[in-house]
């Protein structure tokens, strides 16, 4: 085997092992609270699917060895008790080499069952001698070729119905196996390579060292998660296939295997510097699948679009600072076109989303707003709330600057007006004088909740009267625990630990408050979620949220966006002398 290669190491049972580019990983982990002991194959084309199971074996017996995986971004080593091993890696997003001293390695199907709609059918073919699994679940066959070594066992060629389905690669004793295993549609040319394993291995380190030092040249000491966030982004990206139309980063390779439309932006903001292609792919992904009447869906993968709930308007946001951190801007006519794609996102809003005669739109659940289950939708779910006032007003002033930009003197007019107005409605509509309150949209009823939600509108940053912003402010610090930001009042009777958008702590709202303090003139507090949250990732990982009072990670712990805000804060961190108060 090769000598360990420098990179980041990680647990498989958070992070899968996987490429940049790639539709699979390796992962024990088959989907939500589903773990398996034995690493898989896990697809994410129609789905997540665990195809084949790995299990190492005594190379003459046959039987199980107990060995323990590890993993580094260009490497995953099985070893034994004994110190024998089985070393994987990526020698192309639909390739895997694998290669084994002292012991064999058992692939087999991960379904046992065949039926006429589901599982896979397993057989040796006879035009190349590779062995093929072709699985009913992700569309696609997976292709075995061995290289060297021989061939213990096969069972279940051809076979139909129940029964275990697989073949194990071995050698004689203290010699060495070798073999590829691709994913394909329906033919390939016979599986050859002029790479040797170790190069296979020394490539892949190169390609991530590369990316790396391209998103997060800044690193340091102080920066200790940078090289793991970034692998985290660079595993989870795959090529275009299917509705997935660009390049992208998916939420993750675990269950949250979807582009989801405000995911999509804290990612494209942190590779904007050094992987600017792939941000701006990233950014327009879900504009190729807005709808008629300009609504963005709520998220896109690979066999799926779903239009039943958008996600919040925080693209002119996002945009305005994705277009600051791109080393070269995009040209006139990606402007042009980017720009009425964020019209027609815009005009939804206005339109679709604004009862008659009103001046601020709406959420028809909280799914719309991101916050799927915050307490701010407890009494009502069709609401009218500051949080999305503020990220439309912020979206009209984009708007208007990139009018302003394109030559369209009057329609920078008209969008400075709009994005006016319906600031104005926020504060006189929602604001207390203390506080912002949620409204019903039907019944117009108001009320305030213990959730991070309502203060939201911090991210309107300069926008905002100073009052106002040091008010929300005051709030928000309430809600910082050790760890950072608490989504739900840990007070409050509402507070669940892991309670979603009640209570946990997220990184996008952790990345929209500390970029409006910070524009609102409050440095000190910035600073200090900043802080917390970057310490957080640092200990626990990027898990899709965290326990406010603990830090425990929870849900899916290979989340690209947490990734992403730790990348972005720590850059900030890295290269800001903070000012005072």
């Amino acid at each position: 085997m090769p000598d360990a290669r420098p990179g980041p190491a990680f647990s498989l049972d958070d992070i899968p092992f996987s490429t940049h580019g790639s539709w699979f990983g390796i992962s024990p982990v088959l989907a939500e609270k589903q773990r398996s002991d034995d690493l898989h194959l896990v697809s994410h084309q129609n789905g997540m699917h665990a195809v084949l199971q790995f299990v190492p074996v005594h190379p003459t017996s046959l039987q199980r060895y107990e060995a323990r995986a590890t993993a580094i971004p260009s490497l995953l080593t099985w070893t034994t008790r004994e110190g024998r091993q089985i070393g994987l890696a990526y020698e192309s997003p639909h390739t895997v080499r694998v290669r084994g001293t002292g012991a064999g390695l058992r692939i087999s199907a991960a379904a046992e069952t065949l039926t006429p709609f589901s599982g896979t059918y397993f057989f040796r073919d006879p035009v190349d001698g590779g062995y093929v699994f072709t699985s009913y679940e992700t569309g696609r066959r997976y292709r075995v070729t061995v290289l060297s070594g021989t061939v213990g066992e096969v069972r279940g060629s051809q076979a139909l119905g129940r029964t275990e389905r697989g073949l194990t690669v071995t050698a004689e004793a203290g010699g060495t196996w070798e073999a590829a295993i691709e994913e394909l549609d329906t033919a390939r040319a016979p599986y050859t390579t002029g790479a040797t394993f170790d190069e296979v291995v020394a490539t892949a380190e190169q390609s991530f060292a590369g990316f790396v030092d391209a998103v997060a040249p800044w690193r340091s000491a102080e920066t200790p998660a940078a090289e793991l966030a970034a692998y985290v982004l660079w595993s989870a990206t795959v090529e275009p296939a299917g509705l997935v139309t660009r390049h992208a980063t998916l939420m993750s390779k675990h269950w949250m295997d979807k582009v989801w439309s405000w995911d999509h932006c804290f990612n494209a903001l942190a590779l904007a510097p050094g992987a600017p292609a792939l941000a701006w792919n990233q950014y327009l992904l879900p504009f190729d699948h807005q709808d008629a009447s300009g609504a963005l869906p709520d998220s896109v993968t690979h066999s799926e679009v779903l239009y039943n709930f958008v996600k919040p308007p925080i693209h002119g946001w996002s945009l305005g600072r994705l277009r600051r951190r791109l080393p070269r801007p995009p040209g006139r006519t990606e402007l042009a076109d980017t720009y009425e794609k964020l019209a027609r996102w815009t005009t939804f809003w206005l339109s679709a989303r604004r009862a008659p005669r009103a001046t601020l739109p709406h959420y028809q659940h909280g799914n719309d707003s991101g916050w799927d289950n915050a307490t701010t939708f407890d009494p009502e779910r069709v609401v009218v709330t500051a949080d999305l006032a503020a990220f439309l007003a912020l979206q009209l002033r984009e708007l208007a600057a990139l009018a302003t930009e394109l030559g369209r003197a009057d329609d920078a007019v008209e969008w400075t007006g709009a994005a006016e107005t319906v600031q104005a409605a926020m504060l006189d509509e929602l604001w207390t004088g203390e506080r912002f309150v949620a409204r019903g949209a039907d019944s117009g009823d108001t009320w305030v909740s213990s959730s991070l939600l309502d203060l939201m509108p911090i991210a309107l940053g300069e926008y905002l009267p100073d009052d106002v912003a040091k008010s929300l402010a005051a709030r928000i610090e309430t809600h910082l625990t050790p760890y950072g930001l608490a989504t739900e009042l840990p007070t409050s009777p509402h507070y669940r630990p892991d309670g979603y958008w009640r209570g946990p702590i997220w990184a996008p709202a952790t990345v929209l408050i500390e970029d409006g303090l910070r524009r609102s003139g409050h440095h000190r507090l910035a600073d200090e979620i900043g802080a917390r949250f970057r310490a957080l990732c640092e200990t626990h990982g990027f898990a899709e949220n965290f326990d406010a009072l603990t830090g425990t990670g929870l849900r899916d712990r290979a989340y690209t966006w947490t990734a992403a805000a730790y990348l972005l804060l720590a850059e900030g961190h890295t290269h800001r002398e903070t000012p005072a108060d």
